[in-house]
Protein backbone atom coordinates (compact mmCIF):
# COMPACT_ATOMS: atom_id res chain seq x y z
CA UNK A 1 0.00 0.00 0.00
CA UNK A 2 2.65 2.00 1.07
CA UNK A 3 4.11 1.54 -2.75
CA UNK A 4 1.21 2.27 -4.17
CA UNK A 5 0.71 5.45 -2.82
CA UNK A 6 4.05 6.25 -3.77
CA UNK A 7 3.65 5.89 -7.23
CA UNK A 8 0.44 7.63 -7.45
CA UNK A 9 1.99 10.68 -5.87
CA UNK A 10 4.69 10.41 -8.26
CA UNK A 11 2.49 9.72 -10.84
CA UNK A 12 0.30 12.93 -9.93
CA UNK A 13 3.31 15.21 -9.46
CA UNK A 14 4.24 14.24 -12.90
CA UNK A 15 1.19 15.03 -14.51
CA UNK A 16 1.21 18.32 -12.88
CA UNK A 17 4.21 19.14 -13.52
CA UNK A 18 3.87 18.16 -17.11
CA UNK A 19 0.96 20.34 -17.57
CA UNK A 20 3.09 23.42 -16.21
CA UNK A 21 5.83 22.51 -18.79
CA UNK A 22 3.29 22.53 -21.64
CA UNK A 23 2.11 25.65 -20.41
CA UNK A 24 5.37 27.25 -20.65
CA UNK A 25 5.62 26.22 -24.06
CA UNK A 26 2.45 27.49 -25.49
CA UNK A 27 1.00 24.03 -25.52
CA UNK A 28 -3.02 23.84 -24.89
CA UNK A 29 -3.61 21.47 -21.37
CA UNK A 30 -6.66 20.43 -22.24
CA UNK A 31 -5.66 18.88 -25.62
CA UNK A 32 -7.05 15.32 -26.60
CA UNK A 33 -3.43 13.89 -26.76
CA UNK A 34 -2.38 15.13 -23.80
CA UNK A 35 -1.70 11.48 -21.73
CA UNK A 36 -1.17 10.60 -17.91
CA UNK A 37 2.96 8.98 -17.79
CA UNK A 38 3.73 6.74 -15.21
CA UNK A 39 0.65 5.08 -14.91
CA UNK A 40 0.64 1.32 -14.05
CA UNK A 41 -0.47 -0.61 -16.67
CA UNK A 42 -0.59 1.77 -18.87
CA UNK A 43 1.02 1.61 -22.59
CA UNK A 44 4.77 0.04 -23.38
CA UNK A 45 5.73 4.22 -23.96
CA UNK A 46 4.07 5.45 -21.02
CA UNK A 47 6.96 4.05 -18.29
CA UNK A 48 7.54 5.59 -14.68
CA UNK A 49 10.96 5.66 -15.42
CA UNK A 50 10.85 7.89 -18.61
CA UNK A 51 12.81 11.62 -19.50
CA UNK A 52 11.63 13.93 -17.45
CA UNK A 53 8.36 15.54 -16.87
CA UNK A 54 7.40 17.82 -20.35
CA UNK A 55 10.64 16.53 -22.49
CA UNK A 56 8.82 13.63 -23.48
CA UNK A 57 5.98 16.03 -24.93
CA UNK A 58 8.62 18.19 -26.67
CA UNK A 59 10.18 15.10 -27.99
CA UNK A 60 6.80 13.71 -29.74
CA UNK A 61 5.46 17.39 -30.87
CA UNK A 62 8.12 20.35 -31.19
CA UNK A 63 6.13 23.58 -29.95
CA UNK A 64 4.78 25.80 -32.06
CA UNK A 65 6.70 28.59 -31.06
CA UNK A 66 10.31 27.01 -29.95
CA UNK A 67 12.41 29.96 -31.99
CA UNK A 68 12.62 32.79 -30.94
CA UNK A 69 14.48 34.49 -33.96
CA UNK A 70 13.22 34.23 -37.03
CA UNK A 71 15.02 31.69 -39.51
CA UNK A 72 15.69 31.53 -42.93
CA UNK A 73 12.20 29.95 -43.65
CA UNK A 74 10.14 32.81 -42.60
CA UNK A 75 12.19 35.37 -44.42
CA UNK A 76 10.14 35.79 -47.44
CA UNK A 77 10.49 39.48 -47.99
CA UNK A 78 13.05 41.36 -46.23
CA UNK A 79 10.92 41.20 -43.36
CA UNK A 80 9.41 38.32 -41.38
CA UNK A 81 5.82 37.63 -42.58
CA UNK A 82 3.07 38.84 -40.75
CA UNK A 83 0.14 37.49 -40.14
CA UNK A 84 -3.36 39.72 -40.01
CA UNK A 85 -3.79 41.28 -37.14
CA UNK A 86 -7.74 40.20 -37.55
CA UNK A 87 -9.13 36.74 -36.96
CA UNK A 88 -9.35 35.86 -41.11
CA UNK A 89 -13.25 36.06 -41.43
CA UNK A 90 -12.87 39.42 -40.43
CA UNK A 91 -10.05 40.72 -42.80
CA UNK A 92 -12.60 41.16 -45.64
CA UNK A 93 -14.48 42.99 -43.53
CA UNK A 94 -12.01 45.58 -42.48
CA UNK A 95 -10.34 45.61 -46.10
CA UNK A 96 -14.13 46.80 -47.04
CA UNK A 97 -13.76 49.43 -44.63
CA UNK A 98 -10.47 51.05 -45.03
CA UNK A 99 -11.72 51.03 -48.97
CA UNK A 100 -14.85 52.76 -48.39
CA UNK A 101 -12.93 54.93 -45.43
CA UNK A 102 -9.91 56.17 -48.51
CA UNK A 103 -12.42 56.52 -51.36
CA UNK A 104 -14.54 58.66 -49.09
CA UNK A 105 -11.92 60.70 -48.41
CA UNK A 106 -10.47 61.26 -51.45
CA UNK A 107 -13.83 61.96 -52.61
CA UNK A 108 -14.42 64.65 -50.00
CA UNK A 109 -11.06 66.21 -50.93
CA UNK A 110 -11.60 66.40 -54.29
CA UNK A 111 -14.50 67.98 -54.07
CA UNK A 112 -13.47 70.74 -51.95
CA UNK A 113 -10.00 71.07 -53.31
CA UNK A 114 -11.33 72.20 -56.86
CA UNK A 115 -13.96 75.08 -55.62
CA UNK A 116 -11.19 76.27 -52.58
CA UNK A 117 -9.79 78.69 -54.84
CA UNK A 118 -12.58 79.44 -56.68
CA UNK A 119 -13.99 80.73 -53.10
CA UNK A 120 -10.67 82.57 -52.50
CA UNK A 121 -11.02 84.52 -56.17
CA UNK A 122 -14.61 85.43 -55.49
CA UNK A 123 -14.50 86.80 -52.32
CA UNK A 124 -11.52 88.80 -53.76
CA UNK A 125 -8.92 87.62 -53.27
CA UNK A 126 -5.22 88.22 -55.58
CA UNK A 127 -4.26 85.10 -57.15
CA UNK A 128 -0.79 85.80 -55.08
CA UNK A 129 -2.92 85.00 -51.89
CA UNK A 130 -4.47 81.88 -53.60
CA UNK A 131 -0.84 80.68 -54.10
CA UNK A 132 0.29 81.58 -50.62
CA UNK A 133 -2.44 79.58 -48.98
CA UNK A 134 -1.69 75.86 -51.22
CA UNK A 135 2.14 76.81 -50.36
CA UNK A 136 0.99 76.68 -47.04
CA UNK A 137 -0.62 73.36 -46.85
CA UNK A 138 1.90 72.00 -49.08
CA UNK A 139 3.92 72.56 -46.34
CA UNK A 140 2.15 71.36 -43.72
CA UNK A 141 1.78 68.13 -45.11
CA UNK A 142 5.22 67.14 -45.64
CA UNK A 143 6.15 68.75 -42.42
CA UNK A 144 3.65 66.72 -40.09
CA UNK A 145 3.77 63.50 -41.80
CA UNK A 146 6.81 62.27 -40.39
CA UNK A 147 6.00 63.26 -37.27
CA UNK A 148 3.09 61.86 -37.02
CA UNK A 149 4.51 58.25 -38.67
CA UNK A 150 6.36 57.66 -35.34
CA UNK A 151 3.30 57.29 -32.53
CA UNK A 152 1.52 54.99 -35.79
CA UNK A 153 4.53 52.64 -36.00
CA UNK A 154 4.47 52.56 -31.68
CA UNK A 155 0.93 51.49 -32.02
CA UNK A 156 -1.67 54.05 -31.86
CA UNK A 157 -2.08 53.92 -35.79
CA UNK A 158 -6.21 53.50 -35.38
CA UNK A 159 -6.38 56.37 -32.48
CA UNK A 160 -4.08 59.09 -34.66
CA UNK A 161 -6.25 57.91 -38.00
CA UNK A 162 -9.99 58.38 -36.00
CA UNK A 163 -8.73 61.09 -34.52
CA UNK A 164 -7.30 63.14 -37.80
CA UNK A 165 -10.38 62.52 -40.07
CA UNK A 166 -12.60 63.91 -36.74
CA UNK A 167 -10.05 66.70 -37.20
CA UNK A 168 -10.49 67.39 -40.37
CA UNK A 169 -14.11 67.28 -40.40
CA UNK A 170 -14.68 69.59 -37.54
CA UNK A 171 -12.51 71.84 -39.91
CA UNK A 172 -14.41 72.19 -42.62
CA UNK A 173 -17.65 71.99 -40.69
CA UNK A 174 -16.24 75.42 -39.74
CA UNK A 175 -15.63 76.66 -43.16
CA UNK A 176 -19.12 75.41 -43.89
CA UNK A 177 -20.59 77.36 -41.15
CA UNK A 178 -18.14 80.68 -42.03
CA UNK A 179 -19.01 80.49 -45.86
CA UNK A 180 -23.07 80.28 -45.46
CA UNK A 181 -23.10 82.95 -43.04
CA UNK A 182 -21.43 85.15 -46.02
CA UNK A 183 -18.36 87.31 -45.86
CA UNK A 184 -15.68 84.79 -44.93
CA UNK A 185 -12.55 86.23 -43.02
CA UNK A 186 -9.24 85.05 -44.99
CA UNK A 187 -7.70 84.39 -41.50
CA UNK A 188 -10.30 81.79 -40.53
CA UNK A 189 -10.20 80.16 -43.75
CA UNK A 190 -6.92 79.95 -43.59
CA UNK A 191 -6.84 78.72 -40.25
CA UNK A 192 -9.49 76.20 -40.80
CA UNK A 193 -7.73 75.03 -43.93
CA UNK A 194 -4.40 74.59 -42.64
CA UNK A 195 -5.54 72.54 -39.42
CA UNK A 196 -7.45 70.18 -42.22
CA UNK A 197 -4.41 69.84 -44.06
CA UNK A 198 -2.27 68.93 -40.86
CA UNK A 199 -5.00 66.33 -39.39
CA UNK A 200 -5.35 64.80 -42.84
CA UNK A 201 -1.44 64.34 -43.40
CA UNK A 202 -1.20 62.65 -40.12
CA UNK A 203 -4.48 60.50 -41.71
CA UNK A 204 -2.45 59.88 -44.69
CA UNK A 205 0.93 58.93 -42.56
CA UNK A 206 -0.82 56.71 -40.10
CA UNK A 207 -2.43 54.37 -42.97
CA UNK A 208 0.54 53.96 -44.72
CA UNK A 209 1.27 50.59 -42.73
CA UNK A 210 -2.54 49.80 -42.66
CA UNK A 211 -2.93 47.27 -45.65
CA UNK A 212 0.30 45.23 -44.14
CA UNK A 213 -0.99 44.73 -41.09
CA UNK A 214 -4.68 43.61 -42.08
CA UNK A 215 -4.32 42.19 -45.67
CA UNK A 216 -2.73 38.25 -46.25
CA UNK A 217 0.84 38.78 -48.34
CA UNK A 218 -1.03 37.09 -50.98
CA UNK A 219 -3.64 39.66 -51.46
CA UNK A 220 -1.85 42.73 -51.35
CA UNK A 221 -1.64 43.44 -55.42
CA UNK A 222 -5.11 42.50 -55.60
CA UNK A 223 -6.15 45.47 -52.29
CA UNK A 224 -3.85 47.60 -53.53
CA UNK A 225 -4.83 48.04 -56.57
CA UNK A 226 -8.94 48.29 -55.14
CA UNK A 227 -7.74 51.23 -53.50
CA UNK A 228 -5.71 53.08 -56.17
CA UNK A 229 -8.73 52.44 -58.29
CA UNK A 230 -10.58 54.13 -55.58
CA UNK A 231 -9.03 57.59 -55.68
CA UNK A 232 -8.46 57.32 -59.12
CA UNK A 233 -12.49 56.87 -59.35
CA UNK A 234 -12.67 60.13 -56.50
CA UNK A 235 -10.19 61.98 -58.76
CA UNK A 236 -12.93 61.63 -61.61
CA UNK A 237 -16.26 62.27 -59.73
CA UNK A 238 -14.74 64.62 -57.23
CA UNK A 239 -14.32 67.81 -59.42
CA UNK A 240 -17.62 67.53 -61.03
CA UNK A 241 -19.59 67.01 -57.95
CA UNK A 242 -17.47 70.10 -56.54
CA UNK A 243 -18.59 72.20 -59.19
CA UNK A 244 -21.84 71.23 -59.31
CA UNK A 245 -22.36 71.60 -55.60
CA UNK A 246 -20.94 75.02 -55.61
CA UNK A 247 -22.96 76.19 -58.44
CA UNK A 248 -25.80 75.64 -56.37
CA UNK A 249 -24.65 76.81 -53.15
CA UNK A 250 -20.88 77.64 -51.87
CA UNK A 251 -20.89 75.67 -48.70
CA UNK A 252 -22.10 72.63 -50.17
CA UNK A 253 -18.46 71.09 -51.32
CA UNK A 254 -17.15 72.23 -48.09
CA UNK A 255 -20.37 70.21 -46.28
CA UNK A 256 -19.47 67.32 -48.68
CA UNK A 257 -16.07 67.33 -47.57
CA UNK A 258 -17.01 67.60 -43.35
CA UNK A 259 -19.17 64.88 -44.52
CA UNK A 260 -16.39 62.28 -45.72
CA UNK A 261 -14.08 62.65 -43.11
CA UNK A 262 -16.97 61.64 -40.88
CA UNK A 263 -17.39 58.62 -42.93
CA UNK A 264 -14.30 57.87 -42.98
CA UNK A 265 -13.70 58.00 -38.95
CA UNK A 266 -16.52 55.95 -38.47
CA UNK A 267 -15.24 53.46 -40.73
CA UNK A 268 -11.92 52.77 -39.22
CA UNK A 269 -13.31 52.72 -35.95
CA UNK A 270 -15.39 49.87 -36.73
CA UNK A 271 -12.47 48.21 -38.17
CA UNK A 272 -11.80 44.57 -36.37
CA UNK A 273 -8.03 44.93 -36.35
CA UNK A 274 -6.28 46.62 -33.64
CA UNK A 275 -4.06 47.94 -36.18
CA UNK A 276 -0.69 47.36 -34.56
CA UNK A 277 2.21 45.33 -35.24
CA UNK A 278 2.98 41.90 -33.30
CA UNK A 279 4.97 42.51 -29.93
CA UNK A 280 7.66 40.78 -31.45
CA UNK A 281 7.79 43.32 -34.23
CA UNK A 282 7.87 46.26 -32.55
CA UNK A 283 10.94 48.15 -30.88
CA UNK A 284 11.84 47.40 -27.16
CA UNK A 285 9.85 49.87 -25.02
CA UNK A 286 13.33 51.52 -23.39
CA UNK A 287 14.46 52.54 -26.45
CA UNK A 288 10.90 54.65 -26.68
CA UNK A 289 12.29 58.32 -25.00
CA UNK A 290 15.72 58.50 -24.53
CA UNK A 291 16.32 62.13 -25.09
CA UNK A 292 16.01 64.68 -28.10
CA UNK A 293 19.04 62.64 -29.73
CA UNK A 294 16.73 58.79 -29.34
CA UNK A 295 13.79 60.52 -31.12
CA UNK A 296 15.02 62.01 -33.63
CA UNK A 297 17.00 59.16 -34.64
CA UNK A 298 13.67 57.20 -34.21
CA UNK A 299 11.83 59.77 -36.54
CA UNK A 300 14.19 59.06 -39.28
CA UNK A 301 13.81 55.34 -39.29
CA UNK A 302 12.56 55.34 -42.52
CA UNK A 303 15.08 57.45 -43.95
CA UNK A 304 18.03 55.10 -42.81
CA UNK A 305 16.10 52.16 -43.96
CA UNK A 306 15.68 53.69 -47.21
CA UNK A 307 19.53 54.01 -47.33
CA UNK A 308 20.49 50.85 -46.49
CA UNK A 309 18.13 49.35 -48.55
CA UNK A 310 19.14 49.32 -52.27
CA UNK A 311 15.39 48.52 -54.08
CA UNK A 312 13.76 50.91 -51.61
CA UNK A 313 16.22 53.67 -53.05
CA UNK A 314 15.39 52.20 -56.57
CA UNK A 315 11.67 52.62 -55.46
CA UNK A 316 12.23 56.19 -54.24
CA UNK A 317 14.27 57.62 -57.10
CA UNK A 318 11.37 55.32 -60.10
CA UNK A 319 8.37 57.07 -58.06
CA UNK A 320 9.44 60.51 -57.57
CA UNK A 321 10.71 60.63 -61.32
CA UNK A 322 7.55 59.51 -62.39
CA UNK A 323 4.96 61.34 -60.08
CA UNK A 324 7.09 64.53 -61.45
CA UNK A 325 7.33 63.81 -64.98
CA UNK A 326 3.34 63.01 -65.39
CA UNK A 327 2.43 66.72 -63.64
CA UNK A 328 5.39 68.34 -65.66
CA UNK A 329 3.84 66.49 -69.05
CA UNK A 330 0.41 67.45 -67.93
CA UNK A 331 0.97 71.20 -67.16
CA UNK A 332 2.84 71.24 -70.67
CA UNK A 333 0.14 69.49 -72.63
CA UNK A 334 -1.93 72.61 -70.84
CA UNK A 335 0.85 75.22 -72.26
CA UNK A 336 0.31 73.42 -75.66
CA UNK A 337 -3.20 73.13 -75.70
CA UNK A 338 -3.14 76.91 -75.08
CA UNK A 339 -0.77 77.72 -77.66
CA UNK A 340 -3.36 75.63 -80.00
CA UNK A 341 -5.92 78.56 -79.18
CA UNK A 342 -8.15 75.48 -77.46
CA UNK A 343 -10.12 76.56 -74.39
CA UNK A 344 -11.47 74.36 -71.15
CA UNK A 345 -13.79 72.20 -72.97
CA UNK A 346 -10.16 70.45 -74.84
CA UNK A 347 -8.73 70.31 -70.90
CA UNK A 348 -11.28 68.55 -69.53
CA UNK A 349 -11.69 66.18 -71.97
CA UNK A 350 -7.91 65.22 -71.68
CA UNK A 351 -8.48 64.68 -67.74
CA UNK A 352 -11.88 62.87 -68.62
CA UNK A 353 -9.43 60.67 -70.60
CA UNK A 354 -6.91 60.19 -68.29
CA UNK A 355 -9.15 59.80 -65.30
CA UNK A 356 -10.47 57.02 -67.02
CA UNK A 357 -7.73 55.41 -68.18
CA UNK A 358 -6.26 55.78 -64.65
CA UNK A 359 -9.21 53.85 -63.49
CA UNK A 360 -8.85 51.17 -66.13
CA UNK A 361 -5.26 50.71 -65.03
CA UNK A 362 -5.82 50.43 -61.76
CA UNK A 363 -8.34 48.03 -61.85
CA UNK A 364 -6.43 45.89 -64.81
CA UNK A 365 -3.24 46.29 -62.53
CA UNK A 366 -3.20 42.56 -60.63
CA UNK A 367 -4.04 40.45 -64.14
CA UNK A 368 -1.42 43.19 -65.91
CA UNK A 369 1.30 42.61 -63.32
CA UNK A 370 -0.01 39.15 -61.98
CA UNK A 371 2.67 37.36 -60.01
CA UNK A 372 6.10 38.48 -62.46
CA UNK A 373 9.00 39.95 -60.47
CA UNK A 374 8.90 43.63 -59.43
CA UNK A 375 11.55 44.57 -61.35
CA UNK A 376 10.16 43.06 -64.63
CA UNK A 377 7.40 44.86 -64.58
CA UNK A 378 8.84 48.19 -63.37
CA UNK A 379 11.17 47.95 -66.87
CA UNK A 380 8.47 47.09 -68.96
CA UNK A 381 6.36 49.93 -68.28
CA UNK A 382 9.25 52.49 -68.02
CA UNK A 383 10.24 51.80 -71.94
CA UNK A 384 6.32 51.52 -73.00
CA UNK A 385 5.98 55.18 -71.00
CA UNK A 386 8.55 56.59 -73.21
CA UNK A 387 7.09 56.62 -77.07
CA UNK A 388 3.40 58.47 -75.78
CA UNK A 389 5.54 60.82 -73.72
CA UNK A 390 7.60 60.95 -77.07
CA UNK A 391 4.65 61.77 -79.29
CA UNK A 392 2.71 64.41 -77.44
CA UNK A 393 5.32 66.74 -78.54
CA UNK A 394 3.69 65.69 -82.23
CA UNK A 395 -0.10 66.11 -81.14
CA UNK A 396 -2.30 68.98 -81.97
CA UNK A 397 -5.77 68.05 -81.09
CA UNK A 398 -7.47 67.35 -77.87
CA UNK A 399 -8.35 64.08 -78.85
CA UNK A 400 -4.76 63.10 -79.31
CA UNK A 401 -3.15 64.63 -76.00
CA UNK A 402 -5.87 62.88 -74.07
CA UNK A 403 -5.30 59.33 -75.99
CA UNK A 404 -1.44 59.83 -75.24
CA UNK A 405 -1.96 60.99 -72.05
CA UNK A 406 -4.61 58.61 -71.20
CA UNK A 407 -1.79 55.64 -72.45
CA UNK A 408 0.69 56.98 -69.61
CA UNK A 409 -2.15 56.51 -66.62
CA UNK A 410 -2.88 53.06 -68.02
CA UNK A 411 0.40 52.16 -67.46
CA UNK A 412 1.47 53.23 -64.60
CA UNK A 413 -0.73 51.47 -61.74
CA UNK A 414 0.48 48.08 -62.70
CA UNK A 415 4.11 49.16 -61.73
CA UNK A 416 2.78 51.32 -59.12
CA UNK A 417 0.58 48.78 -57.52
CA UNK A 418 3.74 45.79 -58.04
CA UNK A 419 6.35 48.31 -56.39
CA UNK A 420 3.73 49.29 -53.62
CA UNK A 421 3.29 45.94 -52.59
CA UNK A 422 6.83 44.63 -52.84
CA UNK A 423 7.42 48.17 -50.66
CA UNK A 424 4.96 46.64 -48.03
CA UNK A 425 7.13 42.85 -47.53
CA UNK A 426 10.60 44.30 -47.58
CA UNK A 427 9.49 47.13 -44.91
CA UNK A 428 9.23 45.60 -40.82
CA UNK A 429 5.86 46.20 -39.96
CA UNK A 430 6.96 48.36 -37.15
CA UNK A 431 8.34 51.06 -39.87
CA UNK A 432 5.50 51.05 -42.19
CA UNK A 433 4.14 54.65 -41.33
CA UNK A 434 7.59 56.15 -41.12
CA UNK A 435 9.43 54.66 -44.07
CA UNK A 436 6.14 54.84 -46.66
CA UNK A 437 5.83 59.15 -45.30
CA UNK A 438 9.47 59.49 -46.42
CA UNK A 439 8.63 58.15 -49.80
CA UNK A 440 5.67 60.02 -50.38
CA UNK A 441 7.03 62.81 -48.88
CA UNK A 442 9.96 63.08 -51.68
CA UNK A 443 7.99 61.91 -54.31
CA UNK A 444 5.46 64.68 -53.66
CA UNK A 445 7.99 67.51 -53.36
CA UNK A 446 8.95 66.39 -56.76
CA UNK A 447 5.70 66.71 -57.77
CA UNK A 448 5.28 70.21 -56.37
CA UNK A 449 8.32 71.64 -57.74
CA UNK A 450 7.69 69.84 -61.35
CA UNK A 451 4.88 72.51 -63.00
CA UNK A 452 7.26 75.13 -61.72
CA UNK A 453 10.08 73.77 -63.72
CA UNK A 454 7.70 72.74 -66.40
CA UNK A 455 6.80 76.44 -67.36
CA UNK A 456 9.71 77.72 -66.89
CA UNK A 457 11.23 75.02 -70.07
CA UNK A 458 7.92 76.28 -71.75
CA UNK A 459 8.92 79.72 -71.76
CA UNK A 460 12.45 79.17 -72.42
CA UNK A 461 12.17 76.42 -75.41
CA UNK A 462 8.46 75.71 -75.95
CA UNK A 463 6.13 73.04 -75.43
CA UNK A 464 7.12 70.90 -77.71
CA UNK A 465 10.90 70.75 -76.77
CA UNK A 466 9.63 70.55 -73.17
CA UNK A 467 7.63 67.32 -73.92
CA UNK A 468 10.59 65.68 -75.73
CA UNK A 469 12.94 66.53 -72.66
CA UNK A 470 10.46 64.44 -70.69
CA UNK A 471 10.13 61.70 -72.90
CA UNK A 472 14.60 62.12 -72.61
CA UNK A 473 14.54 61.77 -69.26
CA UNK A 474 11.67 59.25 -68.93
CA UNK A 475 14.47 56.95 -71.41
CA UNK A 476 17.12 57.71 -69.10
CA UNK A 477 14.79 56.55 -66.17
CA UNK A 478 13.64 53.58 -67.84
CA UNK A 479 17.73 52.80 -68.71
CA UNK A 480 18.11 53.13 -65.40
CA UNK A 481 15.80 50.72 -64.22
CA UNK A 482 16.81 48.07 -66.66
CA UNK A 483 20.62 48.29 -64.97
CA UNK A 484 19.47 48.70 -61.50
CA UNK A 485 16.52 46.60 -60.97
CA UNK A 486 17.30 42.96 -60.99
CA UNK A 487 20.24 43.74 -58.76
CA UNK A 488 18.06 45.03 -56.76
CA UNK A 489 15.07 42.93 -56.42
CA UNK A 490 17.38 39.24 -56.08
CA UNK A 491 19.06 41.88 -53.14
CA UNK A 492 15.67 42.38 -51.38
CA UNK A 493 14.59 38.70 -51.98
CA UNK A 494 17.17 37.51 -50.24
CA UNK A 495 18.68 39.86 -47.76
CA UNK A 496 16.61 40.48 -44.44
CA UNK A 497 16.26 43.92 -43.48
Amino acid sequence: MASHGTVSDISGRRRTLRLIARLLLGRDAGRPDERPGGRLGGRPDERPHGPPPGTDGARRRPPRHRETVPGPCLMTGSAPAVAPAAPLPHVRRDLRLFWWAGTCDALGSQTSGLVLPLLLLTLGRSPAEVGALAGLSAAATLLLGPLAAVPADRGARKHLMVGSALVSAAAMAGVTLAVSAGQVPLAVLVAAVLVERCATSCYEAAALGTVALVCPPAEHRRVLSRLQAGERGALVLGPALGGLLFHAERWLPFLADALSYAVAAGCIAAMRSPLVPHRTQRPPAGTVHRGLRARTSEAGAGLALIRRDPFLRLALVWISAVNALLVALYYTTVFALQNHGRGAAPLGLVLALAGAAGLAGALAAPRIAGRRPTGRVLMTVSWLMVPPAAALATARDAWHFGLLFGLLCLLTPAATVALQARIIQVIPPGLQARTGTVLATVSGAAAAVAPALAGLSADRAGAAATLVGCAALLAGLALYTTCAAPARTRHAATEPV
